[in-house]
Order: structure tokens, then C-alpha cells, then sequence
């Protein structure tokens, strides 16, 4: 390095073309670190024609440098090109976060869960395949330090020369008034320059302030509903019914809006339609929008339990450290027993003291002695035998339940999967698994690619465990709650998704499911087209179906059946 660092001392070049070559190289090289984008679906990027705004101010700087002091120091050389390095860094957070999760990225809140994600990532990912990533790593961050480093001092090299300054200054002048001149609104100037990377530093500064140096209190927060109903409407001809509320993690309404999607899936819903149907219940589904996309789960869990609107992340730590009702307390308040079924929650979780369920059941209190399958370590079809053997079971003689239920199977990166175990009994006990299924569980091939067709299998698997659960196991008056908790992130769901989730309401009591067929609801497992609102507009909804059941309504829920029972049957003679 310090040889090309002493070229840059011995003057002029030889010609007008070395110099051109020597500079319009190293400016190349600079530029397509600076304005790639990515390769969909997955993590690479490719180059684009484009020019950057910031590495044309750059040069510009480094010119007044030049200028001024007549070299670049090494210390100075140095440090521009850790810049020029951190700067990639930027552009790449920038063009893959919204790719890969369908979203931009968020420095503060993101980064916060940063070591949870690469434990996710060590524990789902063979020793060899870690060990190629950190060498992947470790090698691609030294030579992009590298050519950082040659291509800056040889631009400063080039810049050295006298005659080259009227171009340069030319050049540039034209550049910054074509970009100052671009109006998004009226044309579009960005056929020569890429998008820049200034106002993506300048929105996380301020996302950071914002954290920092809060201006408002509780009151930004947005209205509660009215926690004021008897939940009379669960009250059955054997008592209050049990109440599930799972959040299915990653399940969106891409699932049925993408054809590739819906056909893949098309077997296992329709069996899960089957087992609702023949264990003598009915389903009514809606369209909600989430307040997050991709991942933050906890925000569509608070938007849902409390009613509030959570889609600022910042509000939803407000939430927590307030006193709003919740969905929760109201249960308990009525004689119900409270339960966070929580098999994903790997760290102590103070803030959960806002919900006070009277249990809050996470990785370690859930009880599975069985082997571990990934970061995500608990099968949910384990967590949902355990949720059922220790607080839903009919047989035994206990309070009313209100079970919240988050699930993990179907996280990203969906791997490694869990077999179907047919005895569920055995879930409980330490030998529900073999070795030789979680090694070969883990030995699954894991890779961007590839992450469609394991999403898809994961979907299977919880459509496989809920049609198992709802036709063997399940009291019959349970009402299960379904919610997706946000679509899955964009190598699945693909640009453009919307932010819709689907919700299904499951039960034997027609009345219940008749008002909310009123409330924005359809029959069936396929949610309609038309969105109910966003997330935390479904609790109102709920409250006021499981409130008084007033006269018999049931009439206009019986076609809802028929239908389904004449689709199983037409399946079962294909």
C-alpha cells in the first residue's frame, strides 16, 4: 500500500489518456461499491449504470484537499477509505433490508435485536456453513477495504495534476445543478445518478433523536377501546368457553393472494377446512393490515391485545410502560385464567409485566424435554400439546382459559422443520424426537433460493398441526383465534406486498361467529378482498362479539358449512 501511496507523490502523468484511464478506473471502482443494488430474491447485488451523488461531492472534497495541501497522507488515506467502507455498509443495509424483509431498516430498533439474530443464525446453520460465511466475511471486508484504499490514493494521485482542475471543476458544477434540479414529483433526473445515501443517514439520525429526546408522553399514544363488555358471548351450554389466541408468526395474506402460493398450499388448507368442519365447528376469516412487515412481531401483539395503534415502534415501548387495558385483563377481570404461552421468549422480558397474565410461560418454563431443532428450539406442534396437557385440557375442572399463544415454526429462515408427530401424548415427554430427525431436520439444504419452498413447508406443518389439534384434542366449545402477526418477509412475499394478515375465528358457537360475519368477517378460510382495518381496529370487533349474544342468529351462519362440506367432498373424490 504504501508503494501506491507513493505514486501519487511523483507528479503529472506521462499523458492525458494515462490519466484518464488512472482516474476514470479508480472512480469506477468507487462508484459501483456506491450504487449497486440488489439481487432479488436473496442477499447478493449486482452493479448499475449510475452514478453517486456522494462520491461526486466526495471527489470534489478531495480536490479542495489536494488543492490546499498537495498530498493525501497516509493517515488520511486511511480514513477516507474506512468512510468509503462504511458508506457500503450503508448502501447495503439500504437496498437489501427492504428486499429481504420488505421494509426499510430501522438502526435503533433493528439493531437492538442484531445478537438475537445471528444466534438465529449460528443455531440454524451447519458448523461448515458458518464457518464459509465468517471466511466470506472476513475475506470481502479486506478487499474492500483494499480497493477502497488503492482507489482513493490513486485519485488523489490524479487529482494532483493542474491540468485536469477545469475539467473536474466543470464537471462537477454540472452534476450538482442536474441533481439540485430533480423534483421527484415532476421528473425523473435518475438515469445517471443512484438514489443517495445522505437521507438514509439523515432519517436514522433522526429515528435515533427521536428515541433519545422524545417530544410527546403518553398522549401520542392512540385512543383505547372500551374495555367495558361481560364476555357474556362466550358463555356456552357448558360454561364460558376456553379462549386461544395464537399469532401465527409470518403468516400473511400472500399465502392466498399469490396463485404459486395458494396452489402449494391449496392441499393442506383444505384439510385443515376438513378437521374445523368434521370436529363440529364453523371459520369466518378477515383481512386486517399489520403494523409491521417482515418481523417485530411484539408490535402486532400489543397493536391486538391492547387495541392500540403500535406501528411506531417507539410507541409501542410507550405501551408498555403505561397502564392501558388490555385484552388480558379484561379476561382475568370476568373469572378467566390468563396465560403467555411463549415458546420463542429466550431472555427476561420485565416489560411483560404490563399484561400481567397470571402465567407467562416462556422458552425455559414451557416444560419441553425433548431435542432441539434449531435456535427456535420448541416444535410448535410441542408447545401446542404442552399449552393443552398443562392449562387446556377439558377433562379437568379449572377456571375458564385465556391462552395467548405465539408461535416460532414458521420464522424465518423456516429451518430446520419439525416432523408431524401423530402421538401427542408423547410431545410431552423427552423422547417425542429422534436424533436421527432433528439431524436430518438440520441437514436440510439452507439457502436464500431456497427460502420460498421452506416457507411453504413450514405452512404445511402448522396447517398439519391446527387440523390435528382442532379434529382430536381440542375441547369442543374452544374458540381459537388465529392472527397472522405480519407477512413474511420479502424473499417470500416478494416487492410491492401489501402489509395484510389474515385472521380466522374458529368455534362451535354460530351465534358468535353470525356478528361477525356483520363486523367485516366472511365464511370460510380465505379472507376477502377488502381489508377490516388495521390490526388493533379488531379488537373493538372481537370485544363486541364476545359480548351479549342477544336473539338466535345462527341461521345466517349455516351456509357457511354446507359449502366447505361440499368442497371436502369433492376433494376426497379427486
Amino acid at each position: 500500500m504504501s508503494a501506491v501511496l507513493g505514486i501519487a507523490a511523483r507528479g503529472a502523468p506521462s499523458s492525458v489518456l494515462g490519466w484518464l484511464l488512472r482516474f476514470g478506473l479508480a472512480f469506477a471502482l468507487l462508484n459501483a461499491m456506491l450504487t449497486f443494488e440488489n439481487r432479488w430474491p436473496g442477499f447478493g447485488v449486482h452493479a448499475m449504470p449510475r452514478l453517486s451523488f456522494e462520491l461526486c461531492l466526495g471527489v470534489g472534497a478531495l480536490w479542495a484537499w489536494v488543492v490546499w495541501r498537495g498530498q493525501l497522507s497516509a493517515r488520511a488515506a486511511t480514513a477516507l477509505s474506512l468512510g468509503v467502507v462504511f458508506l457500503v455498509l450503508v448502501r447495503y443495509a439500504d437496498v437489501t433490508a427492504p428486499a429481504v424483509l420488505g421494509r426499510p431498516v430501522n438502526l435503533y430498533w433493528d439493531g437492538r435485536h442484531a445478537a438475537e439474530l445471528v444466534r438465529l443464525a449460528v443455531q440454524s446453520a451447519s458448523g461448515w456453513q458458518m464457518a464459509g460465511a465468517l471466511a466470506a466475511l472476513v475475506l470481502g471486508a479486506f478487499v474492500l477495504y483494499l480497493t477502497a484504499r488503492i482507489s482513493t490514493a490513486t485519485l488523489a494521485r490524479a487529482l494532483v495534476w493542474k491540468r485536469s482542475w477545469p475539467w473536474l471543476l466543470t464537471a462537477i458544477g454540472l452534476l450538482s445543478l442536474s441533481f439540485a434540479a430533480y423534483v421527484p414529483e415532476r421528473r425523473d433526473t435518475r438515469w445517471f445518478f443512484s438514489l443517495p445515501l445522505s437521507p438514509t443517514l439523515l432519517h436514522q439520525a433522526q429515528l435515533l433523536a427521536g428515541v433519545w429526546w422524545p417530544a410527546h408522553g403518553n398522549a401520542a399514544l392512540g385512543p383505547s377501546p372500551a374495555f367495558d363488555g361481560d364476555l357474556s358471548g362466550l358463555v356456552g351450554k357448558h360454561g364460558p368457553a376456553d379462549v386461544l389466541l395464537v399469532f401465527a408468526e409470518s403468516y400473511g395474506t400472500v399465502t392466498f393472494d399469490q396463485p404459486a402460493q395458494a396452489s402449494a398450499l391449496a392441499t393442506a388448507r383444505g384439510a385443515l377446512d376438513d378437521a374445523i368442519h368434521h370436529s363440529g365447528r364453523t371459520v369466518v376469516t378477515a383481512r386486517v393490515t399489520a403494523p409491521t412487515f417482515g418481523g417485530s412481531s411484539w408490535l402486532s401483539h400489543a397493536a391486538l391485545l391492547a387495541g392500540v395503534d403500535t406501528s411506531q415502534p417507539a410507541d409501542h415501548d410507550l405501551l408498555l410502560a403505561s397502564q392501558r387495558p388490555t385484552l388480558v385483563g379484561h379476561f382475568a377481570r370476568h373469572g378467566y385464567r390468563t396465560v403467555g404461552w411463549m415458546p420463542g421468549l429466550k431472555r427476561p422480558w420485565p416489560e411483560g409485566a404490563f399484561y400481567a397474565f397470571d402465567r407467562l410461560a416462556d422458552d425455559a418454563g414451557i416444560g419441553y424435554g425433548g431435542l432441539d431443532f434449531g435456535y427456535w428450539r420448541i416444535p410448535d406442534q410441542a408447545a401446542m400439546a404442552l399449552l393443552h396437557t398443562q392449562e387446556l385440557d377439558p377433562a379437568s375442572a379449572r377456571k375458564p382459559r385465556f391462552a395467548v399463544f405465539p408461535t416460532t415454526s414458521t420464522h424465518a429462515p423456516f429451518h430446520p422443520q419439525a416432523p408431524m408427530v401423530q402421538d401427542w401424548p408423547s410431545l410431552s415427554r423427552a423422547d417425542a424426537y429422534t436424533h436421527a430427525q432433528a439431524l436430518s431436520a438440520l441437514a436440510a439444504p439452507l439457502s436464500a433460493p431456497q427460502t420460498m419452498a421452506r416457507y411453504i413447508a413450514s405452512m404445511r406443518y402448522q396447517y398439519a398441526w391446527m387440523a390435528d389439534y382442532l379434529r382430536d384434542h381440542a375441547s369442543p366449545s374452544l374458540v381459537m383465534v388465529v392472527v397472522g402477526d405480519h407477512q413474511p418477509p420479502a424473499l417470500v412475499s416478494g416487492p410491492g406486498a401489501s402489509w395484510d394478515v389474515p385472521v380466522h375465528v374458529i368455534s362451535d358457537n354460530r351465534t358468535l361467529l353470525q356478528r361477525l360475519l356483520g363486523s367485516g368477517f366472511a365464511p370460510g378460510l380465505a379472507p376477502p378482498v377488502q381489508t377490516l382495518g388495521p390490526l388493533h381496529a379488531l379488537t373493538p370487533v372481537l370485544l363486541k362479539a364476545f359480548d351479549a349474544p342477544g336473539a338466535n342468529e345462527s341461521a345466517g351462519v349455516e351456509h357457511v358449512s354446507a359449502p366447505a362440506t361440499a368442497a371436502s367432498a369433492a376433494r376426497s373424490g379427486s
